[in-house]
C-alpha cells in the first residue's frame, strides 16, 4: 500500500474534528437577509472572516440543509452582524428552529432589504457576491457596500463556550513597567506625598485592570455606569445623573436611550427605573465591580480597607 492510499484512508472522527477546531476562539455573528417576497431569515454563525480588501469581500457559510439557504440564495443583499457581549440572549435565539426569530428584535433596514441588527459590535453589509460548494457547507461570499463600527466589546466562541475579551496580562504588565519608568523620571519625589497626584494615578492604574472586564459585558462605559447608578438607588432624579455617573447629560440620555431599547430600564415621568431584566444586569455588573476590588484589597486587612473607604467617603463628601 503506498502513501497515498494510505491517506485516502485514514478516517476523520467528526465528533474529534470539531473539537479540535473549537481551540480557534471566534467572534459570534448573526447572519441576515430578506428576499423580493419579504422573508427574512437569520442564523447565529461563527464562520465569518474577511477575504480581501480591495474590492471588500467576506465569506461565511451555511449547512446545505439549512432552511434558510433558498432565501440567502434568492436575496441581493445579506448582513453580517457581529454580537457584542451583551448579546448572548440574541445568538441562542437565532441558533434557534421553528420561531419567529424577529418577533420583539430590534432592527433596521439596510441596502436590499436586509435586517440590519442594532447594539451590535459591527455591522457588515453585503451584496450576494457569489456561492461556492464547500463539502456539506455552501461558501457565500459578499460584497461589502456599508459597513458600521459600534466599538462594543465583541462576544467570543471558544470550545463551546461563549466568552469575552480582555487584553492579554502580558501586555497590561509591560505596559505598566514602561508607565511607570517614565513617571518615575519626569515626577519629583514631594509628588509621590501628595494627595491629589496619588489619586489621580490610583484611579488610572485601577481603571486599567476594570474597565476591561466591565468591556466583556457589551455595555459601553457610559451604559454600565448608568445601570450601576440605578440599580445603586444613589441617584432620584435625572439632574443627579451627570455628576454620579460623571459624564454630561447628552451621554446620560443616549445611554439612557440604548438601554431602553434593550428592554433594561423604562422612563418615568422625570426619571428612569429599570426593568426586571435591568435589575439582573445590574447585579451582574455589580458583581464585576465588587470582584475586582476584592483583588485589589486582597492584600491589605479588612480594617485599612474600612477606613480607606472612609476617608474618599468624607473627601467626596459622601455621608
Amino acid at each position: 500500500m503506498n502513501t497515498l492510499q494510505a491517506l485516502d484512508e485514514v478516517k476523520i472522527d467528526p465528533i474529534q474534528f470539531r473539537r479540535a477546531l473549537g481551540n480557534f476562539a471566534t467572534g459570534v455573528t448573526i447572519i441576515t437577509a430578506q428576499n423580493e417576497q419579504g422573508e427574512k431569515v437569520g442564523v447565529t454563525a461563527n464562520s465569518f472572516n474577511s477575504v480581501s480588501l480591495d474590492p471588500p469581500l467576506i465569506l461565511w457559510s451555511i449547512d446545505k440543509k439549512s432552511s434558510s439557504f433558498p432565501v440567502f440564495q434568492q436575496a441581493t443583499h445579506f448582513a453580517v452582524n457581529v454580537l457584542s457581549g451583551s448579546q448572548i440572549e440574541l445568538s441562542n435565539k437565532f441558533s434557534r428552529r421553528n420561531i419567529d426569530k424577529y418577533e420583539g428584535t430590534s432592527y433596521q433596514t439596510g441596502a436590499g432589504r436586509v435586517p440590519v441588527l442594532e447594539h451590535c459590535s459591527a455591522v457588515f453589509e453585503c451584496e450576494n457576491h457569489q456561492i461556492i460548494e464547500g463539502g456539506d457547507h455552501w461558501i457565500i461570499i459578499g460584497k461589502v457596500v456599508n459597513f458600521h463600527d459600534q466599538g462594543r466589546s465583541p462576544l467570543v466562541y471558544h470550545q463551546g463556550a461563549y466568552s469575552g475579551v480582555i487584553p492579554h496580562p502580558l501586555l497590561q504588565v509591560k505596559d505598566a513597567t514602561v508607565e511607570t519608568e517614565v513617571l518615575d523620571k519626569i515626577h519629583q519625589d514631594h509628588l509621590h506625598s501628595n494627595v491629589c497626584y496619588l489619586m489621580s494615578r490610583a484611579f488610572k492604574f485601577y481603571q486599567t485592570d476594570y474597565i476591561p472586564k466591565q468591556l466583556v459585558s457589551g455595555f459601553r462605559t457610559s451604559e454600565a455606569r448608568l445601570l450601576l447608578v440605578l440599580g445603586s438607588g444613589t441617584a432620584s432624579n435625572k439632574s443627579d445623573l451627570p455628576r454620579d455617573i460623571a459624564m454630561p447629560m447628552h451621554e446620560v440620555e443616549q445611554a439612557a436611550a440604548n438601554l431602553q431599547k434593550d428592554g433594561l430600564l423604562i422612563e418615568d415621568v422625570d426619571f428612569y427605573k429599570l426593568t426586571e431584566k435591568g435589575k439582573k444586569t445590574a447585579h451582574y455588573l455589580f458583581d464585576i465591580a465588587d470582584s475586582h476590588q476584592n483583588e485589589v484589597f486582597e492584600k491589605y486587612p479588612e480594617t485599612e480597607k474600612d477606613i480607606f473607604i472612609k476617608i474618599l467617603k468624607d473627601i467626596a463628601g459622601i455621608s
